[in-house]
């Protein structure tokens, strides 16, 4: 499920989460829902292509993803996995879930 809230500084957001309620996959800060709504189709779109993927290491070991759009903007950004191997795991759950996931406004 994809839920759309607003952060603390009033600009919209929105966090894939698995069926099991893990947080797969949060967005930037959009100014408009609109925007944040058009994030949300962007991830549904791009979800399919290996292409979109980005997957990295940081200096204390752990690892993350991007998804990004055609035109290069990322549109969503895993949290941290301890191992490459859970980080490969949740991009194939945004590849699962994210094209048919329902989207749910919730506050914070």
């Amino acid at each position: 499920m994809f839920e759309l809230y607003k952060d603390n500084a009033g600009e919209f957001r929105f966090r894939l989460k698995s069926k099991s309620g893990e947080i797969i996959l949060i967005s930037e800060s959009y100014t408009k829902k609109a925007n944040c709504e058009n994030g949300i189709e962007s991830v549904r779109k791009n979800a399919h292509l290996e292409k979109s993927f980005a997957l990295s290491q940081n200096e204390a070991g752990s690892w993350h993803f991007t998804i990004t759009a055609l035109n290069g903007q990322v549109v969503g950004t895993s949290l941290f996995y301890q191992s490459e191997k859970q980080a490969l795991k949740g991009i194939e759950s945004v590849k699962s879930n994210a094209i048919s996931a329902p989207v749910k406004e919730v506050t914070k």
